[in-house]
């Protein structure tokens, strides 16, 4: 593969992995803007965000012309590549990692006693629960599918109750829910999730990268 067809093939993936984020988000479907795309994501601590597949002129533009506080810049890339397209007012910081899946997981296993398992389908949004006996939600996640790429968001386990396995039971219940087999999988992991997930045969494809600008 060419260095511009991969870029044209990381682009598709990108888009489409922020297309099925914003249904699972409930967020507005993203717009072409810059070479990336926009999302108006209207929370208190963030208006907006643009994403970028890589560091390319549009970054940078948009890098130049935002100077205040509450938009989010996102790039399938490194630190690196991002502080060097960007003012010095921009704050850098790499904490995702992006990951993929090809086939499946194996099926779901079975929890340990005193838990139960949960999946909803709402609309084009899966949820996925582990709730104790008592009715608390312990462990979710949730998942969406756009394009050819269905999206695992949000997947987390409260910490008293992890190293039981309910993080990776939570997964294999969202990944029994695909409607396309084929899909390509992907996810933004934390550090500490995408250990758990190489274990279950994801593949780490590269940095995700965030800036802004910090409140005064």
């Amino acid at each position: 593969m060419t260095e511009s067809q991969l870029a044209g093939s990381n682009a598709t993936l990108v888009r489409d992995w922020l297309t099925a984020r914003s249904i699972a988000r409930g967020l507005p479907a993203p717009v072409d803007d810059s070479g990336g795309w926009r999302v108006e994501t209207g929370s208190p601590k963030e208006v907006r965000r643009y994403v970028f597949a890589e560091a390319a002129g549009g970054l940078e533009e948009i890098g130049r012309s935002v100077g205040e506080p509450g938009i989010l810049l996102k790039l399938f890339g490194s630190e690196r590549a991002m502080r060097s397209a960007l003012p010095p007012r921009w704050q850098v910081r790499s904490e995702g990692h992006f990951m993929i899946l090809s086939g499946d997981m194996g099926p779901v296993p079975a929890l340990p006693s005193g838990y139960e398992a949960i999946v909803v389908a709402n609309g084009d949004v899966v949820e996925a629960k582990v709730r104790t006996m008592d009715g608390a939600t312990v462990a979710s996640g949730f998942a969406a599918e756009a394009g050819d790429c269905f999206v695992y968001d949000r997947v987390s386990t409260d910490e008293a109750h992890r190293r039981r396995g309910l993080g990776r039971a939570i997964m294999k219940m969202l990944g029994a829910a695909r409607t396309s087999p084929g899909a390509r999988q992907a996810l933004v992991a934390t550090a500490q999730g995408r250990s758990l997930y190489e274990t279950m045969g994801w593949t780490f494809l590269s940095p995700w990268t965030t800036a802004f600008i910090p409140e005064a």
